[in-house]
């Protein structure tokens, strides 16, 4: 069966569909990891997005019952040159194709990626039809209305509790992904996850030793409501901003964010420490950014840049314990060469409670 993309600036793409007839949209973004495409399904922050994989084959070692980052696969659609429909590999539980069609994801293959990826490299991230109907594509766009907030619809709607670690972390999530609870359980952390809109008497309840604003998906002005709060927090407690959570304690401070043209979603993304002078591999999914120069007057440095583009890739406060990256030190598809970083966070714990000590 035939299955289209049509792009809102009127590009059309051609390829073979998977799974039941249907149409979805979202924003077209493109992933160039060769590997990971099982916690890129999973991973919350592209909730909503039709996904286009740079590496030609995908689904090559089918899936397995470890490496989800959610409990359900997240994209609208998953576009891909080839999709290897069987998965050789030992841990394989299920096809790609067949996870898809379970979850109502549809799968376009056999697309010519190459060009679809130029495209919004040279025009940017734009929002996309998929359907196995061309049809259908036009009687969707007139139905389609806006959107809902896409944090609300990843989020925990109730606290839930991991681990029985020395040091009590409250994560805000606004999309977590499982691989960050299971660092901070691995480096003696017992971490409750709460909605992203938790009322500030509930965490101070909790008796937290210090946050952690999740990623997520969307854009981070979206929860502009909610700012106040968030810096409030922050204030009091040791906080650690991952992704979302980055750009969201730059808002929360009076700093800006902006749209990058096409993002940065991949495993192989270069960052400098501007204090060692170090570069490291780091691994990415974000459609915006902190703006540099609105950090003036926030109290934030800049920590880490992008080395490809100059970008703030993560920050630290002069005055509180907050610490933020753009990027995952967890990884998870990628390099673990930031996974130092959960000891870094414990270690301003550490430091806040001896000056509680001693104050």
């Amino acid at each position: 069966m035939k299955g289209y993309l049509q792009l809102s600036n009127g590009e059309s793409f051609e390829g073979q569909w998977h799974g039941t007839p249907q149409c979805t949209s979202g924003e077209v973004v493109f992933f160039t990891g060769m590997t990971g495409y099982q916690e890129v399904l999973s991973d919350p922050s592209y909730h909503g997005q039709i996904v286009v994989f740079a590496y030609p084959l995908i689904g090559n070692y089918g899936i397995n019952g470890e490496d989800f980052e959610s409990i359900v696969p997240q994209p609208a659609g998953v576009i891909t040159c080839a999709a290897n429909e069987t998965g050789h590999h030992y841990q394989s539980i299920e096809p790609l194709s067949a996870l898809l069609n379970k979850h109502g994801i549809p799968l376009i293959s056999d697309v010519d990626t190459r060009s679809l990826i130029k495209l919004i490299r040279a025009e940017g991230d734009m929002k996309g039809v998929l359907s196995s109907s061309l049809q259908h594509i036009e009687q969707y766009k007139e139905k389609k209305g806006v959107q809902g907030k896409l944090v609300k619809e990843v989020s925990v709607q109730e606290a839930e509790t991991h681990g029985k670690g020395k040091y009590h972390i409250v994560l805000l999530d606004f999309g977590y992904k499982k691989s960050i609870v299971e660092a901070l359980v691995e480096n003696g952390c017992k971490v409750t996850i709460v909605p992203f809109d938790e009322k500030e008497e509930v965490i101070h309840k909790l008796k937290p030793d210090g946050l952690l604003f999740s990623n997520g998906p969307g854009n981070p002005k979206e929860l502009a409501p909610y700012m106040p709060v968030y810096r409030r927090l922050a204030e009091l407690y040791p906080s650690f901003g991952i992704c979302l959570g980055h750009q969201l304690l730059a808002l929360a401070f009076g700093g800006n964010t902006q749209k990058l043209k096409f993002g940065h979603r991949g495993a192989n993304h270069p960052v400098i420490n501007l204090k060692t002078n170090k570069v490291a591999m780091s691994s990415q999914n974000h459609g915006y950014v902190v703006e540099e120069g609105s950090l003036i007057s926030t109290g934030f440095h800049v920590l880490y840049k992008n080395i490809n583009d100059g970008s703030v890739e993560g920050m630290y406060h002069d005055t509180y314990p907050v610490v933020t990256t753009q990027f995952h030190p967890e990884a998870n598809p990628g390099p673990e060469d930031h996974a130092h970083l959960f000891c870094s966070f414990l270690e301003l714990i550490r430091e806040k409670r001896s000056e509680k000590i001693y104050a």
